[in-house]
């Protein structure tokens, strides 16, 4: 995109600032690019909310500069007022500027810019990266690092400066986002959430001007505490974010479980492979030496964020494939040695018409590789959150396959601990995830899993199975047997 061809929308909360209001929108309106600003007014109780009256009865110069406004019926928060504005975005873009004359909107056309290149989708501009700034107060100073500090080990992200209110986003992640902070808070909570969605986020430095409380500033220590608070509740506790997408996240934070995982599955994995519901990429990463590899999922927004890692490897391709629509046209012409199908049949409403067309899609002798969640007792509010139609049975999953002409190489039930967590989460506190210190435990089972693989298990969270799709010879194939003991 050009940035002529941009339209910005710039949200500026507003409380008690008329001394300053005037001034700052002066500046934001200078800004050669097309514009839609919204001034939410938190409850001014100094006359503020006469003035943006008055600015928005002023008639427009052009159409670059569309003012809107938004009356809080009391004063709730910044935190609030960026809330309140979000329902109104029009523009492809979206940055936040504080009423106080501390940032510069000169710089726009800095801040958007990574963006509008494609490379980012959320910016901050950061006060501690060299730029011309005010020299104020050194516990201010010390209070923003920390905060920043802990704010990184909790996001595992480099920011150089969270607390800055320069922050811009890709307007479609921002109202992706379910904001709860009312105060100070959202700037915490802004990073926590830029950080589970794992949005490419870009620093660029910026001036800054700060103001002696004297002058207005509002910011206190109270603020800092409560920022510390939030930063632990985003980190450790459950969120009313997608449930799905919460998982996948959380299992990219599992790479030692998720490569023990890849361990049992790697023999079995030929050169032409196809993913079906790759989600967030926690396994596409283990295929990118695999001579012919397609990725596919129905979700557009994991699609677009894989497109941008995997663009400059030319052996993999990704697709938007909706396994409930027979056609497959995407997929038109392809031939594949191996089907990965990991925690995604379970998804599909019609898992039958899905085994016939991957038969359909595999070369004789090629396989299916599934993981899909067991045992039909612990379906609970997790399951149904995240959308599973179903849970399976070890002995229903080998008869399905068969009835599709499969051969069954491995049918084992594994996770035996994670019985007791999922039935704890799903079934009995109806949580819609497990959470984020519960799933990274998964990493600490990784050598009580490799002990599992030498018992007979009839039992376990999750079930495991290769399945061949019979060759010419493989007319009359010998049965999968399972004991009679443990055909469960």
């Amino acid at each position: 995109m050009q940035q002529s061809d941009l339209l910005l929308s710039v949200i500026v909360p507003v409380f008690n600032e008329r001394r300053t209001l005037r001034r700052v929108l002066e500046h934001v309106r200078a800004v050669p690019i097309r514009k839609q600003i919204i001034v939410v007014d938190d409850g001014s109780s100094d006359g503020t909310t006469d003035v943006i009256r008055e600015l928005v009865a002023e008639p427009a110069d052009d159409d670059h500069n569309r003012l809107q406004a938004i009356f809080q019926p009391q004063n709730q928060g910044k935190g609030a007022a960026i809330r309140a504005a979000i329902p109104h975005l029009e523009g492809d873009i979206t940055l936040i500027q504080d009423a106080d004359l501390e940032y510069d909107p000169t710089e726009y056309p800095h801040l958007v810019a990574p963006i509008l290149a494609g490379h980012a989708d959320v910016v901050y501009g950061s006060r501690f990266l060299g730029a011309t700034h005010r020299v104020l107060f050194f516990r201010h100073t010390v209070g923003n690092r920390l905060l920043t500090l802990v704010s990184n080990l909790c996001t595992d992200l480099n920011l150089t400066d969270m607390e800055t209110c320069y922050k811009v986003f890709r307007t479609d992640l921002l109202r992706r986002m379910r904001l709860t902070s009312n105060r100070f808070g959202i700037e915490p909570e802004l990073t926590a959430k830029v950080a589970r969605l794992g949005c490419r986020l870009y620093e660029v430095p910026i001036s800054y001007h700060g103001r002696e409380y004297w002058e207005g500033k509002k910011i206190g220590w109270k603020d800092g505490i409560a920022a510390i608070w939030t930063i632990l509740k985003h980190t450790f506790g459950n969120h009313d974010d997608d449930a799905g997408f919460t998982t996948l996240q959380r299992l990219r934070h599992v790479g030692r479980y998720n490569e023990w995982v890849w361990s049992r599955l790697d023999s079995y994995v030929g050169d032409r492979v196809l993913e079906v519901g790759c989600g967030v990429g926690n396994f596409t990463r283990f295929l990118r030496d695999r001579e012919h590899v397609v990725v596919t999922d129905n979700n557009e927004e994991y699609l677009a964020r894989l497109r941008r890692v995997l663009d400059r490897i030319d052996n993999v391709r990704v697709c938007n494939v909706d396994w409930a629509d027979p056609s497959l046209e995407s997929l038109h012409g392809e031939r594949f040695d191996t089907i990965l199908c990991l925690n995604v049949l379970e998804h599909i409403e019609n898992d039958d018409a899905a085994l016939a067309t991957f038969a359909r899609l595999l070369e004789p002798g090629g396989r299916l590789v599934l993981q899909v969640p067991a045992m039909r007792a612990l379906y609970g509010e997790i399951d149904r959150a995240i959308h599973h139609h179903r849970r399976y049975e070890r002995h229903d999953l080998v008869a399905q396959l068969q009835g599709h002409g499969f051969v069954i190489e491995e049918a084992s039930y594994f996770n035996l601990p994670g019985v007791v967590g999922w039935y704890l989460n799903s079934v009995l506190l109806k949580r819609r995830a497990i959470p984020g210190l519960q799933a990274r435990m998964a990493n600490v089972l990784v050598p009580w899993l490799r002990f599992e693989q030498r018992l007979r298990l009839n039992r376990g969270m999750a079930l495991l199975a290769v399945a061949r799709k019979a060759r010419a010879v493989d007319a009359q194939p010998t049965p999968f047997a399972i004991p009679a003991s443990i055909a469960h």
